[in-house]
């Protein structure tokens, strides 16, 4: 990982012209201070300057500067907010950086065919409150849904908190509308819910992390309202017994739509910050909630309060109402702010395992974290194996951030042994670019490189992240 900032290359003087006539003048960045915002994303410990950051502000200007940039072969590094959790939107030497978050509007809410069309700057959290205004429901709710972008989060795959039911961002995206490196806009997918002509090339650019093209229009995928939702907190002596109690309720065939897990310095550090009334004294918690017809709703609950108790709970309280779920809610989806105030630097992991092995997997990385002389705090989606193993540490600490290094490397290594994967829904980015040899194999690496090289033959979207150069 790096820790500096290296100094940006100049840009293209010609290109830099050509980007003045494009764009109004506020939305062409040069000065060195303008592009430190742009130096960073999520991913803390990662930076790098870009030559010039261009915000276009509609689809004809951003098609213009792509294919300015293109013909001058200047790597092109798309963003949107900068919520990236893998240094994936992170610039590369001599980079323009196209910061999309002024492509913000909704194009086309469809509720005929259950569709929505925006554009790749919307915030998630629009496009939620959009669906729900027309009594509709788009489920993807990624941790930093109230900021994150709908491009970035096509281009990661971003999951979220309801993804044991409704699964990841790839599975609401209909279509895409996407600049390919020779400049020419194309078209992938469509409103019919079935459609299997040619290749799924707009699978090939969901999660390709912007190393493929820029995606200019997305059509998403909404889903009926859930009529009732109940949501439930269950509190354990130990993560053994939380976990167990998520293999259980697996093993009943009820799949709630967030089952969510906190260990103890998580849950100490989440009340501390949010204080609502979490039990700081419990070893692990779950936060479960299940949703839909409400006599269906009232059965999954039975279960999972039943299946809870079987396993040792030592205490289960259910929300009084949509007031006290959404505090819940909230509380946990500001685990990773909570935890950011403990120590300087807060590296939040991504990895995911088979839920047999849960338990397994979070005492491995306690063993890691006391081997290393490291504070390792683990939260996550326990229902779909999701864990964020999150090191609180100190990025000015140049011995520290060689154990942190070592103790990833572990982790990783123990997921993969475990038949996991390197991120469930982070993406690979730069971070992790290092392990995904690692995961793939060589057959399965060499055949992404290959469709790097046919799509992108110039190497100039996103260089550097997901494949090495």
């Amino acid at each position: 990982m790096s820790s500096g900032a290296p100094p940006a290359s100049p840009l293209d003087a010609e290109l830099l012209a050509e980007l003045r006539q494009l764009v109004p003048s506020d939305a062409l960045l040069t000065a060195p201070e303008d592009l430190i915002p742009y130096a960073f994303d999520g991913t803390a410990a990662h930076r790098a300057r870009p030559a010039a950051v261009v915000i276009p502000t509609d689809r004809d200007q951003l098609i213009a500067v792509v294919r300015a940039a293109l013909r001058r072969e200047v790597p092109i590094v798309t963003r949107g907010n900068g919520t990236g959790l893998s240094a994936g939107s992170l610039p590369s030497t001599g980079s323009l950086v196209v910061c999309l978050n002024r492509l913000d509007r909704i194009l086309e809410l469809d509720p005929a065919n259950l569709t929505m069309m925006v554009e790749p700057g919307v915030v998630t959290q629009t496009i939620s409150s959009a669906a729900e205004a027309a009594d509709l429901f788009y489920p993807p709710d990624p941790g930093s849904m109230k900021i994150s972008t709908i491009g970035g989060n096509v281009a990661e795959n971003s999951g979220g908190l309801r993804g044991l039911k409704y699964g990841v961002t790839r599975d609401y995206v209909m279509g895409l509308e996407v600049i390919l490196a020779d400049g020419s806009v194309c078209w992938l997918g469509g409103k019919c819910v079935k459609d299997v002509a040619g290749f799924s090339l707009r699978d090939l650019f969901i999660g390709s992390e912007g190393t493929l093209g820029v995606i200019t229009k997305i059509l998403l995928k909404l889903v009926p309202k859930p009529a009732a939702r109940r949501t439930l907190l269950a509190t354990f002596a130990s993560m053994e017994d939380a976990a167990s109690a998520v293999s259980g309720i697996i093993a009943a065939k009820v799949v709630p739509c967030t089952l969510e897990f906190l260990d103890q310095k998580t849950i100490r550090c989440v009340e501390d910050f949010a204080h609502v009334g979490l039990p700081v004294s419990a070893g692990a918690l779950l936060l479960i909630e299940a949703d839909g017809n409400p006599a269906a709703v009232d059965a999954e609950i039975a279960v999972v309060e039943a299946t809870c108790r079987a396993h040792h709970a030592t205490d289960i309280r259910a929300a009084a109402d949509a007031a006290e779920a959404t505090r819940l809610a909230t509380a946990r989806r500001s685990a990773f702010s909570a935890l950011a105030r403990m120590r300087p630097t807060t590296i939040l992991e991504d990895v995911t395992v088979p839920r047999s092995e849960l338990a397994r997997m979070v005492r491995f990385i306690e063993t890691v974290a006391t081997k290393h002389d490291l504070q390792i705090a683990t939260f996550g989606h326990f229902g779909d194996g999701n864990l964020h193993p999150t090191f609180l540490t100190d990025e000015r600490d140049e011995a520290e951030m060689v154990r942190v290094h070592t103790a990833m490397q572990e982790i990783v290594t123990m997921t993969l042994e475990l038949g996991g994967t390197i991120t469930g829904e982070h993406g690979v980015g730069l971070a992790k670019r290092e392990f995904l040899p690692q995961q793939l194999g060589d057959a399965s690496y060499q055949l992404h490189r290959q469709i790097k090289r046919t799509l992108d033959p110039a190497g100039l979207f996103n260089p550097g992240k997901v494949l090495a150069p």
